[in-house]
């Protein structure tokens, strides 16, 4: 269920947690995680597992210890350990589960360097947690003013608060090194609070304020992607694509991280099929190859010179063709193969759902009606009206 802050303003506008994550049944999480053990009870004698998963802005999770065992459950907000004062966050996953994920981005959790849970956060502490929140956007705001003045190349993306108030993140993007250390002064006077600044690449951006791509989804890096792996413009010559930098840019600017997604199952597909770059040899002339289909295994071929004719063939007899021309072995012609390909292509669908034809507005109807009045009409302006014998 959604979170207690979901809810309208005065205006009627949506008040939100601003968390910047999806409500509905996840409440408010990105990069939730389902835990499918939830239902499932321990083994008699096992003791639960004491670190529980906390995520605090924008996705931004870490593993804490529970040395208190105190009774946790996902969506309750806690007082967490930071490297000065404390943090506030949401727990987002407990149990076994946990486990499972510190093993996955490996994180140890068998050594005594690890961050604990203080307590279960009171009023004064969610109080203080909500003010620091709604000064982000100002402070946001202000800070780009100032790194406008003093001349940074720099783009400032977003702004943490800890929880206590005690210290600010600065996260922002930047093409080449950037030396902010007269930035840093400004903003601890100006702000009053500890800064830090913390670089991050494009992806992490985008995943960070997350979006809608042009497939019409959220962003699969700000829902549930969280390895961000290269990905080349050779995944799409793979795929067939065109190497369109507007259309394979994501809003991250860099190529989307959906290119890899199908790009094993194209390169499985692809080990059956010759090289373009391969000819095939006959009789009537040498052949290049100028499409392929991927899905329904077939090459179309072009003899040199007659580009404009293109015969299509399977990869079975392409591979033929080849196997014949290493071993010496001479071949005709190409359409002795594409013969076997023609198929009638015309399609009859059968009205089986009582619908009305797709063409019934092509053809006007044959108005019989309207014919038979416009000949009474030729006729009487002929012959005039009748008269009384």
């Amino acid at each position: 269920m959604a979170c207690g802050n979901c809810g309208t303003t005065v205006n009627g506008q949506p008040r939100g947690c601003q968390n910047n994550g999806t409500c509905g049944t996840d409440g408010c999480n990105k990069l939730t995680v389902f835990d499918w053990l939830s239902n499932m009870s321990l083994p008699e004698g096992q003791e639960p597992f004491d670190f529980v998963e906390v995520r605090f802005k924008n996705g931004r999770k870490e593993f804490f210890k529970n040395v208190e065992k105190l009774q946790i459950n996902v969506g309750e907000v806690l007082a967490v350990q930071a490297p000065s004062g404390h943090d506030v966050g949401i727990v987002s996953l407990t149990g076994e589960l946990v486990r499972i994920q510190m093993k996955k981005k490996k994180v140890p959790f068998d050594t005594d360097d690890f961050q604990k849970i203080y307590r279960k956060a009171n009023t004064r502490d969610i109080e203080v947690w909500e003010e620091v929140k709604g000064r982000e956007d100002a402070i946001k705001v202000k800070s780009r003013q100032i790194a406008i003045r003093l001349g940074l190349q720099m783009k400032i993306s977003d702004i943490e608060f800890q929880g206590d108030g005690s210290k600010a993140t600065f996260y922002y993007t930047a093409e080449d090194r950037v030396d902010f250390r007269q930035l840093i002064k400004e903003f601890a006077q100006e702000f009053r609070t500890r800064i830090e600044m913390r670089q991050i690449g494009f992806r992490q951006e985008a995943s960070r304020l997350g979006g809608i791509g042009s497939c019409g989804r959220e962003l699969c890096c700000s829902t549930w992607l969280t390895d961000f792996r290269s990905v080349t413009t050779s995944a799409a010559r793979y795929q067939q694509l065109s190497l369109n930098p507007q259309k394979l840019a994501g809003q991250c600017g860099k190529l989307k991280c959906c290119l890899n997604y199908e790009l094993d199952a194209y390169l499985d597909a692809l080990k059956d099929f010759p090289s373009t770059e391969q000819k095939l040899k006959t009789e009537k002339g040498t052949a290049v190859c100028q499409k392929i289909d991927i899905f329904q295994g077939h090459l179309w071929y072009a003899y040199e010179g007659e580009w404009m004719n293109w015969h299509k063939l399977t990869t079975e007899q392409a591979n033929e063709i080849l196997e014949k021309n290493k071993a010496n072995q001479p071949v005709a012609s190409l359409e002795e193969y594409a013969a076997d390909l023609v198929t009638d292509t015309k399609v009859d669908f059968g009205n089986v759902v009582g619908q009305d034809s797709l063409t019934r507005f092509d053809t006007p109807k044959n108005n019989k009606k309207r014919s038979k009045n416009r000949r009474k009409k030729k006729n009487y302006r002929k012959r005039g009206p009748k008269k009384d014998a």
